[in-house]
């Protein structure tokens, strides 16, 4: 069996600003096509991921309680 090279690093959460995924870097759209792509394909999605992944906010995925508290008072 081929081994498919893959920028996954298991960190799988669209960010909704840039629609790139925090882990990776790759759109959802690129994500679900990944394995029909061909490797020249890949090789040029992978080399766009550095500078994708320097525009993701890098936050928590979901907003904790406390942060969550502090903006609605902020927001009064």
């Amino acid at each position: 069996m081929t081994t498919i090279e893959s920028p996954c690093i298991l960190v799988c959460s669209i960010d909704m600003k840039t629609g790139f995924c925090f882990g990776c870097g790759r759109t959802r759209d690129e994500i679900g096509a990944w394995m029909g792509m061909t490797p020249e394909t890949r090789r040029s999605v992978m080399a766009e991921l550095p500078a994708r992944l320097e525009t993701v906010e890098r936050r928590p995925r979901r907003e904790t309680r406390r942060t969550r508290m502090a903006r609605e008072r902020d927001a009064l």
